[in-house]
């Protein structure tokens, strides 16, 4: 009697769970990460590339043949012109115009002549006018010039051409067509011992003034002194060339001096001789000394 009340029991409770509303469900999916936009292309014309994007702190691209340096060209050109003392060549400058044909500017500017207080110094000029370059080819300056009877002569007005043009890179000899083409060191000969490029002639100078050039002196000792406008002696110095006792080397001193007022002056470059302790090759510039503080 008892099993069929349990029978019956068990049957009745799945009848009642058959008749139950359902409880479950769909959740939807299970979540994912979300996709990534993708801008749309936009449209340069038909088939154009897209240009990639450049760092910040990249140049600008610029159109081949073109140079964007952003530095001006220089206004103006300084030209070392060489001249003729007592049969030796010396050398002044000139601040000009910047132009393209500098060897044409150089070779007018040398056939001018000295200004006059360089002629003053004794500063003369054996280049005729019209002389120019005809051509330059693998570093050789063709010039032509007229025919001097004195050899002398002939061989300083050639060395003034060879000095002045071989100052620019373009040019390490000259041909006159008269023989092989010549360089510097061709004509080192018709230097003088000391030769001073710098102050120039009629320079204005500031303490300390700086004292360059070249020298061929008795143990390369090269002194340098200051005069005021009477003559007096303001300062002296010495240096040593980067040769001496038979070849010629560079020099640069550098002399400091007091002056209370303006006035002209003279740098002197000599060599003090190893017999009487004198000076000796002196190379006297004028210049215009500029007061002291």
């Amino acid at each position: 009697m008892s099993r069929c009340r349990s029978a019956t029991l068990i049957a009745l409770v799945l009848l009642v769970a058959g008749c139950a509303p359902s409880r479950s469900g769909s959740l939807g999916p299970a979540p994912t990460a979300a996709a990534p936009v993708v801008p749309a292309p936009t449209s340069v014309g038909p088939s154009a590339p897209i240009a990639p994007t450049l760092p910040t702190d990249a140049p600008a691209p610029t159109t081949p043949g073109t140079r964007a340096t952003g530095v001006a060209r220089p206004e103006t050109l300084t030209l070392e012109l060489w001249y003729v003392r007592d049969g030796r060549l010396v050398p002044t400058r000139r601040t000009r115009p910047a132009t393209v044909a500098t060897s044409r500017l150089a070779l007018a500017e040398l056939a001018a002549g000295p200004t006059r207080r360089e002629a003053d110094a004794g500063l003369v000029t054996l280049l005729p006018d019209g002389a120019e370059v005809s051509r330059i080819v693998a570093g050789v300056a063709t010039v032509r010039l007229a025919v001097v009877a004195d050899p002398v002569t002939a061989r300083l007005r050639e060395a003034q051409v060879v000095y002045t043009l071989t100052q620019f890179p373009t040019v390490r000899q000259v041909d006159f067509g008269t023989a092989a083409p010549a360089g510097r060191a061709d004509h080192a000969d018709l230097l003088p011992p000391i030769v001073v490029t710098g102050p120039v002639i009629a320079g204005r100078v500031t303490s300390p003034v700086t004292v360059t050039g070249s020298a061929d002196v008795f143990e390369a000792t090269v002194n340098v002194r200051v005069l005021d406008a009477a003559g007096r002696q303001l300062a002296t110095a010495f240096t040593t060339a980067t040769c001496g006792n038979g070849c010629r080397g560079g020099y640069r001193v550098a002399v400091r001096y007091r002056l209370s007022a303006e006035q002209s002056g003279t740098i002197e470059v000599y060599e003090v001789s190893a017999v009487d302790g004198s000076r000796t090759k002196v190379v006297a510039v004028p210049v215009t000394l500029a007061a002291t503080r």
